[in-house]
């Protein structure tokens, strides 16, 4: 489906995967069995308790059984993860990149430091571009947003949520969360530009809370998000990362099959 001009459209070589965030209290095990059913093109791992996340020969066995490559690890930066790997958050970052060469994955994808990590943060920037020059995988920061309560904001990461400001080679746009920071999603993929590596797509209604919604059910743009990129033939992954938590097992199939027509859709351009 990729990289094809067909009935007056252009679709670029961009893949469409699935996180196994998607699936979650699912394992990998069932984001590779759905993946490959509904037709996704690979999956993103994120780092998690399950072991199967963890085990670079694990995640081998099931690429070859079920022909869908790992195309991004998500390293296990999130406030609930942050006893996976220990405590050290460049342990993380470290072993994060060592999976993702050992399974071929081409990105890692890493959220900015919380502000109460201030050792970590001070060299932050530093610290992944020195890694970026180390090895062929891309490390891309990804976009967060102001944690908010009461009518209170809060500037929970460092040095900042907004990856536009800061000097990363690689970002990983997420439009849900450029909902719940109230962001510009159109005009922050103008602003980064080439620096565009990588793209969680889900929707949000600009909630406080991050909802991750099945695209289109929102109030981001992204179906001229997708068309934007199409359009400047953009290669990197789009990967869906859609809640589906409470849902049951037929639910989820229905909103990651949505999720994924919808993607397939838009990610097209007139040919130029």
């Amino acid at each position: 489906m990729t990289g094809e001009a067909r009935r007056g459209v252009r679709v670029p070589g961009g893949r469409v995967a699935l996180s196994t965030s998607s699936v979650y209290p699912v394992g990998v095990v069932g984001a590779f069995d759905l993946a490959e059913r509904l037709g996704y093109d690979g999956i993103e791992v994120m780092i998690w308790t399950d072991p199967v996340s963890q085990e670079a020969g694990a995640l081998s066995n099931l690429v070859d059984h079920y022909g869908l490559p790992v195309v991004s690890i998500h390293a296990p930066t999130l406030l609930l993860t942050q006893r996976i790997w220990g405590t050290e958050p460049w342990d993380k970052v470290d072993n994060s990149i060592e999976l993702a060469e050992q399974v071929g994955a081409e990105t890692v994808v890493v959220h900015p430091p919380f502000r109460w990590q201030r050792e970590y943060a001070d060299g932050f920037v530093e610290g992944i571009r020195a890694r970026g020059d180390e090895t062929d995988v891309r490390i891309a920061v990804e976009n967060m947003f102001p944690w908010r309560a009461r009518q209170r904001e809060m500037q929970a990461y460092l040095p900042g949520w907004d990856p536009v400001e800061q000097d990363y080679r690689h970002v990983t746009l997420d439009l849900s969360h450029t909902a719940t920071a109230g962001a510009d999603a159109l005009a922050m993929q103008e602003a980064l530009g080439d620096r565009l590596a990588h793209v969680h797509l889900a929707d949000g209604s600009g909630s406080f809370k991050d909802e991750h919604l099945v695209p289109g059910r929102g109030t981001q743009p992204c179906a001229e998000f997708l068309e934007r990129l199409a359009g400047d033939g953009y290669t990197g992954d789009i990967v869906l990362e859609v809640g589906t938590r409470k849902l049951t097992a037929d639910q989820r199939e229905v909103d990651l099959a949505e999720a994924l027509a919808f993607a397939r859709l838009h990610f097209a351009a007139a040919p130029g």
